[in-house]
C-alpha cells in the first residue's frame, strides 16, 4: 500500500479505458494476482500528501474477485426490517455506531463535493435519520431551507429534539417514492441510507427527479468489502455498493460529471478491505429541467404485502447479528492503528 495512501480522502472522476492495477489503497493480494480490467480514472487528490497533483491512476474495483447482484436485498435491506431495525437503533445511534463509521469530520469532508454555497439553497436530505448528517448542511444552508425525510419516526424524533434544525422541514417518506415535485430542490444529499433501498437505481433516478437544472445530488455510502469474512456479514446484513456500481448508476439516471470521493475514519488508514459504512461521496449534477430519462418497471418490494412473521423475525435477527460484526470492525481497526507504528498499513 502506497504511504501516500494512508490518510485523506480522494476525488475520482471515472474516465473509460484500461490500465494496470497499482494497489491504491489495497494490498495486491486481493487482486488474487490476477489480471483485472479496470476502469481508468484522473485522481484529484485534496490532500497535503500528494501535493495537489493530478495522476492517471486505477481506480480499484471494491470486489474484483466474487460476483455479487447488487438487486438481490439482504436481511435488513427491506424496508419493513430496517424500520424496526432502527427502532432499537435509534436509541444509540448517535453515541455508538457514528464515533465508528460517520464522524463530524467525515461528515464535512463528504459534504464538500455537495458544493452547498448559499445559505437560501434548497436541500433535501434524504433518509436524513436523527439529522447527523443535516446538521452539517445547515452549517451553510439556512435550515428553514432544508427538508428532512426518513421512514423511521424513531429515527426523525430524535432530529427534532436538535437545536440548530429546529426551522428543517422533518417528514416521514420513501426514498424510492419522494413527496417532492420535479425540479424542487437546489440540492439532493442522502448519507447512510442507499444500504436499505431494495432498489438503489430507483432512489438515484428519484434525486434526478426532484433536482432542478444544474442541481447536485451528494449520495454517501458504504463501500463493498474484500476480505472473505467481511463480504460474508455484509452480504448477510445491507446492501455494500461497489464503486463502479456508484458510478453506473448515476449515470443511468442522467446525472453527468459523476465522481466520487472516497472518505474513512482516519484510524483505518487507507483500509477498504473491510468495507465501510460510510466510505464514499458521489456527486453528479442535473444537466436538463424535468424527469430522468430512465423508465422503470414496478418497484422491487411491495411494503404493503404481508409478511410471514416467523420469516421476518428470522431475517431480522440475522441481519442485526451481521451488523453486530461492522460493529466491532471499527473497535478492531481503532486498536490496530494504536498498536502498529504510524506510517506502516495495517
Amino acid at each position: 500500500m502506497a504511504s501516500s495512501m494512508l490518510y485523506g480522502a480522494e476525488n475520482v472522476a471515472i474516465v473509460r479505458g484500461r490500465i494496470a492495477p497499482n494497489g491504491l489503497g489495497f494490498n495486491g493480494s486481493e487482486l488474487h494476482g490476477r489480471k483485472s480490467l479496470l476502469p481508468r480514472v484522473n485522481l484529484v487528490v485534496g490532500n497535503s500528501n500528494f501535493g495537489g497533483r493530478r495522476r492517471t491512476l486505477v481506480l480499484p474495483k471494491c470486489s474484483v474477485s466474487v460476483p455479487r447482484p447488487a438487486s438481490q436485498p439482504r436481511f435488513i435491506q427491506h424496508k419493513k426490517e430496517a424500520f424496526w431495525f432502527y427502532r432499537f437503533l435509534s436509541i444509540v445511534y448517535d453515541h455508538v455506531i457514528n464515533p465508528g463509521h460517520w464522524t463530524e469530520d467525515m461528515r464535512d469532508e463528504a459534504l464538500e463535493p455537495a458544493d452547498l454555497h448559499s445559505r437560501n439553497m434548497i436541500v433535501v436530505d434524504v433518509g436524513g435519520g436523527t439529522g447527523f448528517t443535516t446538521l452539517g448542511i445547515v452549517k451553510h444552508v439556512d435550515a428553514k431551507n432544508v427538508t428532512i425525510l426518513d421512514q423511521s419516526p424513531h429515527q426523525l424524533a430524535k432530529a427534532k429534539k436538535k437545536e440548530p434544525l429546529k426551522e428543517c422541514k422533518i417528514i416521514e417518506g420513501d426514498a424510492e417514492d419522494l413527496p417532492f415535485r420535479t425540479d424542487y430542490a437546489d440540492r439532493y444529499v442522502s448519507a447512510g441510507s442507499i444500504e436499505y433501498w431494495p432498489d438503489p437505481q430507483r432512489g438515484i433516478r428519484e434525486a434526478y427527479r426532484v433536482l432542478k437544472i444544474g442541481g447536485r445530488a451528494c449520495l454517501i455510502g458504504p463501500v463493498y468489502p474484500t476480505y472473505w469474512l467481511s463480504r460474508f456479514f455484509a452480504d448477510m446484513w445491507m446492501l455494500f455498493p461497489k464503486e463502479e456500481e456508484y458510478i453506473e448508476w448515476f449515470e443511468k439516471a442522467g446525472f453527468k460529471d459523476v465522481q466520487i470521493k472516497r472518505i474513512g475514519p482516519k484510524w483505518y488508514r487507507g483500509v477498504r478491505r473491510h468495507g465501510l459504512i460510510m466510505g464514499c461521496s458521489v456527486t453528479g449534477i442535473k444537466p436538463a429541467s424535468g424527469d430522468s430519462p430512465l423508465q422503470l418497471g414496478p418497484k422491487v418490494e411491495d411494503i404493503e404485502k404481508p409478511v410471514n412473521p416467523f420469516v421476518f423475525l428470522v431475517r431480522f435477527l440475522l441481519g442485526a447479528m451481521a451488523g453486530v460484526y461492522y460493529v466491532l470492525v471499527p473497535v478492531y481497526m481503532w486498536i490496530k492503528d494504536q498498536i502498529v507504528p504510524k506510517g506502516q498499513p495495517i
